[in-house]
């Protein structure tokens, strides 16, 4: 058993959300998880269930995405209704992987 000292009072798993029980400092049910991020610790609970199925830390941080739009680029998140539903619209093109073009 692991010690749910430092867990921020946070008693779900961090994939399912399925409570955790504690009993005193013990982790009845789960595992803690500590991650260093630049200098900072992050403390985790996960489940034995998901901690099985996947033992990294997915999602614990907001990703902000990039893009180009009328000729500068800006997070998306700051852009209007319209920009972004056409931004969900785009498709990728992938250039096929041939020696015939040139550059």
């Amino acid at each position: 058993m692991e010690s749910a000292k430092s867990a921020k009072n946070n008693n779900f798993c961090h994939d399912c959300q399925k409570e955790i029980e504690l009993e005193g400092d013990d982790i009845k049910n789960g595992v803690l998880l500590v991650y260093d991020d630049n200098g900072e610790k992050i403390n985790i609970l996960k489940c034995n269930e998901c901690f099985t199925e996947n033992k990294a830390l997915n999602n614990f941080r907001k990703c902000e995405v990039y893009s180009r739009v009328v000729g500068y680029i800006r997070p998306v998140e700051q852009w209007h209704k319209g920009k972004k539903q056409e931004f969900g619209e785009r498709q990728e093109y992938i250039m096929p992987e041939s020696n015939s073009f040139c550059c």
